[in-house]
């Protein structure tokens, strides 16, 4: 069926726009009254989202999706619940609109304020990930800003059953519904006009695969926060703790296979590894993961010689590069090559070196006896997340709410003019 994508985006756009303007100046308490119905509504429609998702399931199997890729998408009733929990959890944060971010006296009088803002409008293009539907439609509204999502076709009829709960709870708190949009089409002809709305979309968050990333940013008018891979690696030091390293590298490998912050690459130090072995590599291959290594690690029963681009490579998947490396300055030279500068963790109970690791490495996230699994703005106590961003400016590493603002400044005198 064919539609006219620009007059969609304009219509969209425009609601947006007028929504936004509502949003910027809504109270604490309206915010937290739809976040907090939004997460009955999850709840109690678990029965319609979880028949729209096995569609969506079925689909994808068809299609021939990844084991990685349908664990994405797959929602369950845990899964559901986190969705409510989450949403509640960004209700209970402290409003990030209009907080004050630094404050100073001029000598000539002038008492300045720099005050969080709301964006505006957020444009959020994702795959298949239904649950963005909630955790960007809950960050964007606690920011006061409104959200145009983009689902991908893989996720289109989960994505439809919680947006029609997130639009319960607006209705609720009598907020405008054209604060939190989902595109009723997967047509990509609506993702080019999104990326060319620079008339109503203030910043475009990518959420899918390297293809999905690498078009944003090529063909965005509007600013992108993105990451185009997670490349995570771990780094087992020669001073690790070989308890703490064993738990570490199975859970950063193994407990979510697709998601960003999986590990991808193991970096073992040639003094850990004299001292305990291969324990590190078995233990992985235990768990059913191929590990893929190069020269004395190929000894290992079970492992399998590394092609020349697995070292970089985001395999969102039962795999992982692995390599021996001579001290922490090599593991540091192996992560700026072939990185993403997304989440790197270091092993280690000398805290000199991973105070080195810290200062030498500009990852949008970087852990010291942790798992990379823990990239994730749930986990770093933001409620949730729309994204990772791994650029330079303005957001960096999980973008919640806090991220979804920009600031203005207030400017007190008394009669005061300037000589």
């Amino acid at each position: 069926m064919s539609f006219d994508a620009k007059a969609l985006m304009r219509e969209m756009g425009q609601a947006a726009k007028a929504a936004a303007a509502e949003l910027a100046v809504a109270s604490s308490e309206r915010k937290v009254a739809a976040l907090q119905a939004a997460a009955a509504a999850i709840l109690a429609h678990e029965t319609q989202i979880l028949d729209a998702n096995v569609l969506d399931l079925a689909a994808g199997e068809q299609k021939g999706l990844s084991k990685a890729m349908l664990d994405r998408l797959m929602l369950n009733s845990a899964r559901l619940r986190s969705m409510a929990d989450a949403l509640r959890a960004i209700a209970e944060q402290k409003d990030p609109v209009g907080r004050v971010l630094a404050q100073w006296d001029r000598p000539n009088g002038l008492h300045i304020q720099r005050v969080a803002t709301p964006l505006g409008v957020v444009g959020v293009i994702f795959e298949a990930r239904p649950n963005v539907t909630a955790d960007a439609g809950a960050l964007c509204l606690w920011a006061g800003n409104a959200v145009i999502l983009r689902a991908g076709s893989d996720s289109q009829n989960s994505s439809e059953a919680i947006h029609a709960c997130m639009v319960l709870g607006l209705r609720a708190a009598k907020l405008p519904e054209a604060a939190i949009q989902l595109v009723a089409t997967s047509d990509r002809a609506m993702v080019s006009e999104m990326l060319g709305a620079v008339d109503y979309i203030d910043v475009i968050v990518p959420r899918g695969g390297k293809g999905l990333v690498g078009l944003v940013q090529r063909e965005a008018r509007v600013p992108v926060f993105a990451h185009l891979e997670g490349i995570c690696h771990v780094y087992a030091d020669r001073d690790a703790d070989l308890d703490k390293a064993r738990r570490v590298v199975l859970n950063a490998k193994t407990r979510r296979t697709g998601i960003c912050g999986a590990a991808e690459c193991l970096l073992i130090d040639w003094q850990f590894y004299t001292r305990h072995g291969a324990v590190l590599i078995e233990d992985l291959i235990k768990a059913g993961v191929e590990v893929r290594s190069e020269g004395e690690l190929l000894k290992v029963q079970g492992t399998v010689p590394a092609a020349p681009d697995d070292f970089g490579r985001e395999f969102l998947d039962m795999i992982i590069a692995a390599k021996l490396v001579d001290g922490v300055d090599e593991a540091i030279a192996h992560i700026k090559r072939y990185g993403s500068q997304h989440t790197e963790s270091i092993l280690t109970e000398n805290a000199a070196t991973a105070a080195h690791f810290f200062k030498h490495l500009d990852s949008a996230i970087l852990m010291h006896n942790a798992s990379t699994q823990f990239a994730d703005g749930g986990e770093f106590g933001m409620g949730g997340e729309i994204g990772i961003a791994t650029g330079k400016m303005h957001a960096r590493g999980p973008v919640g709410a806090d991220q979804l603002t920009s600031f203005k400044y207030l400017v007190t005198g008394n009669g005061t003019v300037r000589a």
